[in-house]
């Protein structure tokens, strides 16, 4: 997700420190230890595209009167993926549907969605893995792939 491989390292950095900050907060009833850190990686790669986008880079000056086509390459390519997700999801049960929604965009645990919508703790689970491998199926990426279009 990070593209920048100096960026991508100063994240990691980040990520160990305020795992090791708040590792007082983790609570064992509330999520599993790997929620827990990939909770804290998530916001903290989002952390650093926000503030990537937003800060003036050093370029060449060839790079910034290439840059805007490039960006708009990229915010094509995003479009199309975006949409390519969207309606992905659009096949799913309406409960796999809510269970990604809320864990994707709301950032919400499993035991929090269980507890907002009422279903059991199992029950999340089940509908978020196999909404998932629905999915990857509908976009046509295996397992691998997909991963090596995340860590791309």
């Amino acid at each position: 997700m990070i593209r920048n491989q100096e960026d991508a390292e100063d994240v990691v950095q980040d990520i160990f420190v305020d795992i090791w900050k708040n590792a007082s907060r983790f609570d064992e009833n509330q999520s599993s230890e790997t929620t827990f850190i990939a909770m804290i990686a998530r916001r903290r790669v989002i952390d650093r595209i926000r503030y990537s986008t937003r800060r003036i880079s050093a370029d060449s000056l060839d790079d910034v009167l290439l840059e805007p086509f490039t960006r708009s390459d990229q915010q094509l390519q995003i479009s199309v993926e975006a949409n390519e997700a969207a309606e992905a999801l659009r096949t799913l049960r309406p409960e796999q549907q809510q269970v990604l929604r809320l864990s994707i965009v709301q950032g919400m645990s499993h035991q929090e969605i269980a507890d907002a919508t009422g279903m059991p703790l199992g029950t999340v689970k089940t509908h978020a893995r196999r909404g998932l491998l629905q999915v990857r199926e509908v976009l046509g990426l295996g397992s691998k792939d997909m991963f090596k279009e995340v860590a791309a």
